[in-house]
């Protein structure tokens, strides 16, 4: 055999040897550069991922060894981070995080609008629509050890079906042009509004998007509709202080957190909540971890 031949044969065996070792780092969940596995299947967290104690400690561990986050939001936002720092002292040190995931923490960079933002943006409204997406781009650019980006709404999400049209097409660019980095849609807060109401409409619009697309989606009014037990007060005029109409006279009367909390003494844990009770800032702290691990490569199973 010629020398080209032989070449050629050794080329042949290196690009076999190559795809071997790819279809081995698949099996095994593996990535090469340490980030987020690709997704393939949408990625919803929501009233059902509220059960922390069901996560692997493996799992845990995986989130803070791999993930970079920066979050943006303004006061409901970070119900998230005021009930993640709550789940420190409730169930100790493994759910720790600052900014830089120094001690073994995770890496979370909670920027808060009113202490600090993510560039020139608040929030997904805040100063306008399109700012915190020039503002995830400038992020980026400086810091490409980040791999997981969320940002929240605040009242913003009653919108136009267009602007959040507008959102759900910012999102998928930005995937586009930065791929090894995952993004996480977000719903906006409940806010009293009728099944039929413009919030609920925009939050399905933003749901059914993720379920078609294979997103990866925090649900944050989904959480806040039901109490930890499931039930749900999405049709029951409820507000995102988890005030809702009991009785049917068109009358917020009751609040489901309240009366979980006075029901379950020592099951929850008091937390700073914007516009909110603890109840509400412990699910979502509980859902965020589930976030984490999932996007750390966990099944949720």
């Amino acid at each position: 055999m010629n020398s080209f031949g032989g070449q050629r044969v050794s080329f042949l065996r290196i690009a076999l040897l190559i795809g071997l070792l790819a279809v081995i780092l698949i099996a095994f969940g593996c990535s090469a550069t340490g980030d987020p596995d690709p997704n393939t299947e949408a990625v919803i967290v929501n009233h059902t991922s509220i059960s922390f104690n069901a996560i692997p400690s493996t799992s845990i561990d995986q989130a803070k060894q791999k993930l970079h986050i920066a979050y943006g939001h303004t006061s409901h936002g970070s119900q998230l981070t005021t009930g993640m720092a709550g789940l420190v002292t409730f169930a100790g040190a493994q759910y720790s995080f600052n900014a830089g995931g120094s001690g073994g923490a995770l890496d979370l960079r909670d920027f808060n609008g009113n202490f600090g933002n993510l560039g020139i943006a608040d929030d997904l409204g805040d100063p306008n629509r399109t700012a915190w997406e020039q503002a995830t781009r400038t992020y980026l650019a400086a810091h490409p050890e980040v791999n997981v980006i969320l940002w929240a709404w605040c009242s913003q999400v009653d919108g136009t079906q267009a602007e959040i049209q507008q959102y759900l097409d910012l999102m998928n660019g930005l995937e586009h042009d930065f791929p090894s980095v995952k993004f996480v849609y977000m719903t906006g807060h409940t806010d009293g509004a009728a099944p039929t109401g413009n919030v609920p409409a925009r939050n399905k619009q933003i749901r059914d998007y993720c379920n078609a697309n294979n997103k990866i989606l925090y649900d944050f009014a989904d959480i806040e509709s039901h109490d930890p037990d499931a039930a749900y007060f999405g049709d029951k005029l409820v507000n995102d202080a988890c005030y809702y109409d009991s009785n049917g006279d068109s009358s917020r009367d009751r609040n489901w957190a309240v009366d979980w909390q006075n029901a379950h003494p020592g099951e929850w844990y008091s937390c700073a909540s914007a516009h909110s009770q603890p109840l509400n800032a412990n699910m979502k702290a509980y859902a965020a971890w589930h976030l984490w691990a999932r996007l750390a490569g966990w099944d949720g199973k």
